[in-house]
C-alpha cells in the first residue's frame, strides 16, 4: 500500500477501537450501576432469566464463527464461500434479535415491565442493557449488510478489505460485549 493508504487504514482502525473502547466503558458503567442497585431493598434476587437469552447466546456465538469462516474464505479469495458465510451470519444475527426480544416476551409473561407499577429495577437494568447491546448490534448488521454488497460488487480484492476487516474486528467485539453481559447478569445475583 502506499504512504497515504496506510495512513487512512491506521486512522479508520483506530477509531473503530477507539469507538469499541467507549462502547465497552458505557457497559462497564452499567454493570457499575447495576452492581450498586444490586443493594437496594426492592432488588429481585430471585428474578429467573428468560432461557430465550441462552439461546441467543448461542447464536450470537455461531455467527462470530461464521463471520471468522467468511473472513478465511475472504483471504483464499473464496468470493462464493465468503458471501454464503456472511449471509449465513446475517440469518444468525436475526435468529439472535429474535430470541433476545422472546426473552423480552418472557420477563413480561413473569409479570415485569420496563417502567410503571409492574417493573423493577432489576428487569428495567436487563432492559436497558439489552436495548442498549441491540442498538449497537443493528449497526453490525448494516455493517454486514454492507460487506455483502461489496462482495456482490466485487470490491474487496487483493489488499483492499479494510471494510471487511473493521466490520469482522466490530462483529466479535459485539460477541465478547454480549457474553460478558450475559454472564454477568446470569452470575451476578
Amino acid at each position: 500500500m502506499e504512504e497515504q493508504a496506510v495512513k487512512q487504514y491506521k486512522a479508520k482502525k483506530m477509531m473503530l477501537w477507539v469507538g469499541m473502547i467507549s462502547m465497552a466503558m458505557t457497559f462497564a458503567g452499567l454493570t457499575s450501576a447495576y452492581v450498586v442497585s444490586s443493594s437496594r431493598a426492592d432488588w429481585l434476587s430471585q428474578f429467573k432469566i428468560p432461557g430465550s437469552f441462552t439461546i441467543s447466546t448461542l447464536f450470537i456465538l455461531l455467527s462470530s464463527f461464521s463471520f471468522y469462516l467468511a473472513k478465511k474464505s475472504l483471504l483464499s479469495k473464496n468470493i462464493k464461500a465468503t458471501k454464503i458465510l456472511i449471509l449465513t451470519t446475517f440469518m444468525l444475527a436475526l435468529l439472535f434479535v429474535y430470541f433476545q426480544f422472546r426473552g423480552f416476551a418472557d420477563i413480561i409473561a413473569q409479570g415485569y415491565y420496563f417502567t410503571g407499577a409492574e417493573s423493577s429495577i432489576t428487569t428495567s437494568f436487563l432492559y436497558v442493557l439489552v436495548l442498549l447491546h441491540l442498538a449497537h448490534l443493528f449497526a453490525g448488521i448494516i455493517a454486514l449488510l454492507v460487506v455483502y454488497f461489496r462482495l456482490v460488487r466485487g470490491s474487496y480484492s487483493g489488499s483492499n478489505t479494510l471494510g471487511f476487516e473493521l466490520a469482522h474486528l466490530f462483529w466479535h467485539f459485539l460477541d465478547i460485549l454480549w457474553i460478558y453481559l450475559y454472564l454477568f447478569v446470569l452470575l451476578y445475583r
